[in-house]
């Protein structure tokens, strides 16, 4: 063991005239291929951490966060994609070479395999929150996910880190839900040592969470009368996390149930972006069958919209299974009421700034006090 730490202490590579160092601690040996893994470089995008990792589902809203905190770190990323306008703003994260986009289709198993047989970790973020005459939940969240985890263990991949839901249950009467549980056990069944990753509501910049709260005039969050408990996370904590299991041997095999630090309602999620927004969003509560009705009439339209599955999910509470969360690795998820301000900003109204400052009140026209579970 002396010996090899000396011959890391010794080894030497000279760059631009420049010898570099190389020390143990720039070494990783996978205990599950034995393959090697050495950093280059004083650390930083233009060098290398020594790994090539691909990305299924990077350009979804997850993936842009999980790609940036990669690249930053000189790591190889193979990006696969469908729609080349849907990666371009991928491609400036790295370095250049670092970022290699590779066009793929789901049911063309040779596009798939030809994204991953070069790489020691795969990232599956592939997840829809509707279903469109091309592909079904089944489709993306069980058979994807089964060929690609197959594709994985063919070609000896070290880490395999499967994206999920948080309530996913086979007996859901959720199809999204079901289906993501379905997917997480076909995934183990192929990839014992896969990390499986249930994150509840994601918000950040271009979310389909709390902007959608602050878009929908409170229609969609009077289901169920509004009293739905969620647990919504950041995304960049997601990010942050699944950064960490990329060398977190520890976390093979694990599930981990990423959620927020607060127990909200919808109820009071949309009292808190009233008092952000100063928008007036009304308070109209709406049975389920006849939101499920309008949301089918709503999949018509050519563009996406609330989906009836999704009002199933909007009926289900957030109940953690005491499986690992967010303090196995030691991250301190983010506040709601601190963070949610950058991204709700954009939709409050001229009102908001002409309304005169109040005495004990500073930039803002209320303050939320509502307490949470």
């Amino acid at each position: 063991m002396i010996a090899g730490f000396n011959l890391a202490k010794q080894s030497k590579q000279t760059v631009a005239g420049l010898v570099q160092k190389r020390f143990a601690h720039d070494l990783i040996v996978s205990p599950k291929t034995g393959r090697t893994i050495i950093r280059t470089g004083g650390g930083g995008r233009s060098s290398s951490n020594g790994h090539v990792v691909t990305v299924f589902g990077c350009t979804g809203f997850l993936g842009r966060y999980l790609i940036n905190r990669l690249a930053r770190e000189g790591a190889h990323i193979i990006v696969p994609y469908r729609d080349e306008d849907d990666m371009r703003h991928l491609k400036v994260m790295g370095d250049l070479g670092k970022i290699v986009p590779m066009e793929i289709h789901l049911r063309n198993k040779d596009s798939l395999e030809a994204a991953i047989r070069h790489s020691d970790t795969v990232y599956n973020l592939l997840g829809r929150d509707y279903e469109t005459r091309n592909f079904s939940f089944s489709d993306i969240h069980v058979e994807a996910a089964g060929v690609i985890a197959e594709l994985a263990q063919k070609h000896d991949i070290d880490r395999f880190i499967q994206m999920s839901s948080m309530n996913a249950d086979v007996d859901s009467p959720s199809r999204f839900l079901s289906t993501k549980a379905e997917g997480e056990q076909l995934v183990r069944s192929i990839f014992p040592s896969a990390t499986i990753v249930r994150p509840s509501f994601m918000y950040g910049q271009e979310d389909r969470f709390l902007a959608r709260l602050a878009m929908s005039r409170g229609l969609s969050v009077r289901i169920n009368g509004g009293m739905t408990k969620v647990r919504p996370v950041n995304v960049s904590d997601v990010a942050t996390a699944m950064h960490k299991m990329l060398d977190g041997y520890n976390t093979a095999g694990e599930t981990f149930e990423l959620v927020g630090d607060k127990v909200y309602t919808y109820k009071e999620l949309l009292d808190y972006i009233k008092e952000t927004t100063n928008l007036d969003i009304g308070d109209i509560n709406v049975p389920k069958p006849i939101a499920s009705l309008m949301a089918k009439a709503m999949n018509l339209l050519p563009w996406q919209t609330l989906g009836a599955d999704e009002i199933e999910r909007m009926m289900l509470d957030d109940k953690l299974t005491g499986v690992k969360t967010f303090k196995d690795l030691e991250i301190e998820p983010s506040s709601l009421e601190i963070t949610g301000i950058q991204y709700l900003r954009r939709f409050r109204t001229n009102l908001y700034s002409d309304e005169p400052l109040k005495k004990g009140v500073v930039g803002a026209k209320k303050v939320f006090h509502t307490s949470y579970l």
